[in-house]
């Protein structure tokens, strides 16, 4: 620690510009924060408490600002629309605000489940209420150079490793080819739908993921591989080659269990998975994705050389605009040998694996609190709808359970950008007559 300190003085002694620039930037910036603490003291009784609110924000800005300049290691700028390109939420593109060095970030969401007692149908739910941390989420990073940094991202799920478990998420070399266009390598983050990428609980509204992102994309989607991703104009695109999945862990009521998740992963023939956005004006972007490829059969008692072609595609549109925020998405699913697979798997009558598999939703919300202050209270509404059997193989049918809809209203509250609480009312609905209603509240952070 000692040597360290000598070398720093050392670097501060060569470098007299560097410092007295620092110094002086440092001197103007002070003086800034005793004008407008003056002001703040004067307009107390005269000014609008949104004046007075306004005021205290650029005192934050500045102060921080001081401390940035201090420490000596100034944050480089990662502008949304970079970040995005990126595939990376807020916290989870932390690494790109350094010069060189380490970086940690991350986030975390505990959540309360209050279950109706009943079903749609009248009979018992048998769903008791639960509160449940669901994930704490530490990014770590390093900045080698400016063209190649490492980022990661590793999720403790459910407090503890007997329900939950400890995984990394993501975990992958980036080179900067140019300020632009980025080559990535690792396990990577599949770039569909809205939440896949950006799953911070302060990046999206609800207490619950949408059904569609969660059943047909199955969501937080993580394989080892390789591509690119870049920005040209007002197009954004990402491009990987992967490991497929695993049509042995598919259910009837989603993809989910298909995921290999980098862990010893089997490569049979690689997936292709790519995304294009565009953003014809501010706060508007259109988009969708695509992945394809042959889902491999392991795993079973009976080992076979069966190959599941899956594709999945989506297509999405998102306004943002003056509090006002608007999101729509539709995604499909189709498998093809089916049949063949449920023999392997032992899948009959109605539990059989969807052929085609479709959902989608849409939400709205508004900030009430627009314009006012740094504070945000946006009231939501959400329509959820999957058919994970929508089509089955001839010989099979469907069950009515797996065509659902939820409608989600809501409240989301942040009384600072780093700190969300979410409450919602979900109604469950199926042609089965078993949904249950439930009230959630969800308390989440990202730093």
């Amino acid at each position: 620690m000692r040597t360290f300190f000598l070398l720093l003085i050392l670097l501060l002694a060569v470098t007299p510009g560097f410092t007295e620039n620092q110094d002086e930037k440092i001197k103007q910036l002070e003086k800034r924060i005793e004008e407008l603490e003056q002001k703040l003291a004067v307009g107390s009784k005269d000014s609008s408490s949104v004046e007075l609110e306004e005021i205290r924000r650029q005192l934050q800005i500045l102060a921080e600002e001081i401390e940035k300049l201090r420490s000596g290691e100034p944050d480089a700028e990662v502008t949304e629309s970079k970040r995005k390109s990126l595939g990376l939420g807020e916290s989870a593109s932390a690494v790109y605000t350094k010069k060189q060095g380490p970086s940690i970030a991350g986030y975390g969401e505990m959540l309360y489940e209050n279950f109706n007692s009943t079903t749609d149908a009248g009979g018992p739910s048998g769903r008791p209420d639960q509160i449940d941390y669901l994930r704490a989420v530490v990014y770590l990073g390093y900045r080698f150079s400016d063209r190649f940094l490492f980022n990661s991202e590793i999720e403790f799920e459910h407090a503890n490793t007997d329900d939950g478990e400890v995984a990394v998420e993501f975990a992958h070399i980036d080179f900067a080819l140019n300020d632009s266009t980025t080559l990535r390598g690792g396990l990577v983050l599949l770039p569909m739908g809205f939440v896949n990428e950006f799953h911070e609980p302060t990046a999206f509204l609800g207490t619950h993921r949408p059904l569609a992102e969660t059943q047909i994309i199955p969501s937080t989607w993580r394989e080892n591989g390789f591509g690119i991703a870049g920005q040209k104009g007002i197009v954004d695109y990402r491009a990987y080659v992967v490991a497929g999945l695993n049509a042995a862990g598919f259910l009837p009521s989603n993809l989910r269990s298909g995921r290999q998740g980098g862990s010893r992963s089997k490569l049979g023939d690689p997936a292709f998975v790519g995304r294009v956005d565009v953003h014809p004006v501010p706060g508007v972007t259109v988009g969708g994705s695509f992945y394809g490829g042959n889902s491999i059969v392991f795993g079973t008692s009976v080992p076979t050389d069966l190959e599941v072609p899956t594709i999945i595609g989506e297509v999405h549109g998102e306004y943002k605009r003056k509090g006002f925020q608007l999101r729509a998405l539709y995604t499909q699913a189709s498998l093809d040998n089916v049949a063949e697979l449920n023999a392997v798997i032992g899948a009959t009558g109605k539990s059989s694996i969807g052929e085609k598999l479709t959902g989608g939703y849409v939400e709205a919300g508004y900030n009430l609190l627009a314009g006012k202050n740094s504070q945000s209270l946006t009231p939501y509404v959400r329509f959820d709808a999957v058919n994970s059997q929508a089509e089955v193989p001839a010989g099979f049918t469907s069950d009515p359970t797996r065509d659902h809809s939820l409608w989600t209203f809501g409240l989301d509250y942040k009384p600072i950008s780093n700190i969300v609480i979410k409450a919602d009312y979900i109604a469950a609905d199926n042609e089965g007559g078993t949904g249950v209603d439930q009230f959630s509240i969800l308390l989440g952070y990202n730093f």
